[in-house]
């Protein structure tokens, strides 16, 4: 399960962040739609820390460092809330692209969790 949510979570970051990039970069102003694409990663982040918590009772434990996937996950909850903020309230093509780059750290992020969640490939 954690797999699929992460995978959607990726997908709908990349696409979020490619669709910001390119609105900032020629001059557009943060839409309703890639503000809402970044809400809807942190909607998927808090379902994430739920199965994060609740995983390791059910004896699915990560089989990576802990710690580096808490801070991954602490970190991936965080930045798109700020992001969101600071484009609600700067409304300017720069925060377009402040939004398009938090969405593509994010789906590293979230792919590096997955790594640490299931197999250690590094």
């Amino acid at each position: 399960m954690i797999l699929w949510l992460t995978i959607a979570q990726i997908v709908i970051a990349v696409a979020a962040g490619i669709f910001c990039l390119v609105a900032g970069l020629i001059g557009r102003r943060p839409s309703d739609f890639s503000v809402g694409a970044l809400a809807l990663v942190e909607v998927l982040l808090i379902v994430q820390v739920v199965v994060a918590i609740v995983a390791p009772l059910t004896g699915n434990p990560p089989t990576g460092d802990l710690l580096e996937y808490w801070v991954y996950l602490v970190s991936a909850v965080l930045l798109p809330v700020g992001a969101v903020l600071w484009a609600l309230m700067e409304r300017s093509r720069w925060s377009t692209v402040i939004l398009g780059v938090a969405a593509l750290a994010i789906a590293v992020m979230l792919w590096r969790m997955q790594v640490i969640w299931s197999v250690q490939i590094a």
